[in-house]
């Protein structure tokens, strides 16, 4: 009889991290791909990812980024981009559906903008797991002052 081997389970932050990535597989940003998956209880209740509003063409699709044209430094003049970013395509799929977010973990690939993290504020996300950084320094003060604190994830 074959003696079945289980390999090492991944704890629950890394798990849904793993989410937020395959999320951020689906990006059509051509500077950077960013997922994000909110979670409640140790369920998704949304996912997101950075890409032009519905039925708006994308920038891949326009053959250029109007941030890369305009030589925009990251973390700078979020306003001049044609995506939503990942955070704000979860927080908004999760209110398409009568589902609250207050409490919830928010697992994304980067470190949130200023517009994100005031968005996840108000949504009353407790939680805030990511990846990588982002030179965004207000936004990390803001949330230290909401009372968030930004768990950076190992990989």
């Amino acid at each position: 009889m074959a003696r079945t081997i289980i390999k090492e389970r991944p704890d629950w932050d890394h798990y849904f991290m793993q989410m937020a990535e395959l999320a951020a597989t689906r990006s059509t940003c051509l500077r950077r791909q960013v997922g994000a998956a909110i979670v409640m209880d140790k369920h998704v209740i949304s996912t997101g990812y950075n890409g032009a509003p519905k039925g708006v063409p994308h920038c891949e699709e326009r053959g250029a980024c109007m941030r890369e044209e305009m030589k925009i430094p990251s973390g700078e003049r979020h306003e001049l981009c044609r995506a939503l970013h990942a955070e704000q395509n979860a927080i908004i799929q999760a209110a398409t559906y009568p589902q609250s977010i207050e409490g919830a973990t928010i697992y994304i690939t980067h470190q949130p903008c200023l517009i994100c993290a005031k968005m996840i504020i108000n949504a009353g996300i407790r939680r805030i797991v990511v990846r990588e950084g982002y030179p965004d320094e207000m936004a990390t003060e803001m949330l230290a002052e909401a009372g968030l604190k930004i768990v950076m994830l190992d990989k």
